[in-house]
């Protein structure tokens, strides 16, 4: 039997992260047509460096971890 490797990506495809840039240089994290996640600071800085060089997945993957949504793999 086969497994997906990575069950996580398809909930991600069907209801994917959004964010923006504010102009005080917060990165607010969306999902489902809400804000769940806003990240300040050095971190908002970071984080939106990283969005900006990003491929796609690797987007979703970054929003994943800022809101704290993301699957470690130890998980079953």
């Amino acid at each position: 039997m086969s497994r997906d490797p990575d069950p996580g990506r398809a909930r991600l495809d069907a209801d994917p992260f959004s964010y923006r840039l504010t102009k005080d240089g917060r990165v607010r994290v969306d999902r489902g047509g809400r804000t769940v996640a806003t990240v300040a600071g050095s971190k908002a800085a970071r984080l939106a460096r990283r969005l900006a060089g990003a491929s796609p997945d690797e987007v979703q993957d970054l929003l994943a971890r800022a809101t704290g949504n993301y699957r470690r793999g130890n998980e079953r």
